[in-house]
């Protein structure tokens, strides 16, 4: 069943995209990656039991990816960093009057329509919080907010306990649901040896196979 859940998806240009994979890939299949991310992470959003998905950003390939998936595209403080992008459209789900809001990164791309699901489906009444941390239960990838704006959310490299202690703060237990694929976000060299284990066919994976960055299934050697 279909709940009035809106996914709300920030996307910084790619342009510059996963520096912290500088050593692996170069400026252009940094940019190409963010993109097959974004596509997978879109493909388990179009499946999942949600009211309608909107991406924040001013990223042309981001906006055309985004519609083709019948995403609904806003701009604002696109370029205000991850939490001033989301806060936004927080906003204007919440004026709309719009039941919840998850809001998860482009770059999760072992997420499926499953786990989607599942954090949706573990929601309490509200008001309340759910949230999906980190692999390494630092930061917090997926956060689900009923309402909308039921709480400032602040994102950042450790911002699980500090979003934990937030919703304590005014009155809620947050629920919390460890989800390899929601978990695994793609920052770091390990988490590109993370990634290439997973089993099913995803556009990021593909991509990183043609594109001859891994040496092997779990090693990943400077390209060529």
């Amino acid at each position: 069943m279909t709940a009035d859940i809106w996914a709300a998806v920030p996307v910084k240009e790619f342009a510059g995209a996963k520096q912290r994979l500088a050593s692996l890939l170069e400026p252009e299949q940094r940019q190409a990656l963010a993109a097959a991310m974004l596509e997978d992470v879109l493909a388990a959003l179009v499946d999942a039991p949600l009211g309608g998905i909107m991406v924040n950003t001013v990223d042309p390939i981001a906006g055309e990816l985004a519609r083709r998936y019948g995403a609904r595209v806003v701009t604002e403080a696109a370029r205000d960093g991850h939490t001033g992008a989301v806060m936004v459209m927080a906003r204007i789900l919440g004026r709309e009057g719009r039941q919840g809001m998850l809001t998860l990164p482009g770059d999760i791309p072992r997420v499926t329509s499953t786990e989607i699901a599942a954090v949706v489906n573990a929601r309490r009444p509200v008001p309340s919080v759910t949230i999906v941390p980190a692999h390494d239960e630092r930061g917090s990838n997926a956060v689900l907010c009923v309402p909308p704006t039921v709480m400032q959310l602040r994102f950042g490299d450790d911002s699980f306990l500090p979003h934990l202690a937030a919703a304590r703060a005014l009155g809620m237990e947050p629920t919390i649901v460890k989800l390899p694929g929601i978990g695994l976000d793609i920052d770091q060299p390990q988490d590109l040896r993370a990634f290439m284990q997973a089993a099913p066919p995803m556009a990021t994976r593909t991509y990183l196979m043609l594109a001859g960055s891994m040496g092997g299934a779990a090693s990943p050697t400077h390209p060529r």
